[in-house]
């Protein structure tokens, strides 16, 4: 199936988990990322039971805090 994984299009095997795609993508700090899938958010929580269907969109956030 075809995903778009941070705006680049790449092939992955059928019923791939949100948590599946974030092993094989090496993600940084995967304790503090949360993903957009179809631009809804998702927290650690919802990794392992996301499957991720042919032409998904997935985007991988880290929320930084800061200010004064």
């Amino acid at each position: 199936m075809k995903l778009t994984v941070t705006g680049n299009v790449k092939e992955y095997q059928d019923g791939l988990t949100l948590k599946e795609l974030i092993e094989i993508e090496k993600v940084e700090t995967p304790e503090y990322v949360t993903a957009s899938v179809n631009d809804d958010l998702l927290g650690a929580r919802d990794f392992e039971g996301t499957v991720l269907n042919d032409g998904d969109t997935v985007e991988f956030l880290y929320f930084m805090g800061g200010g004064c």
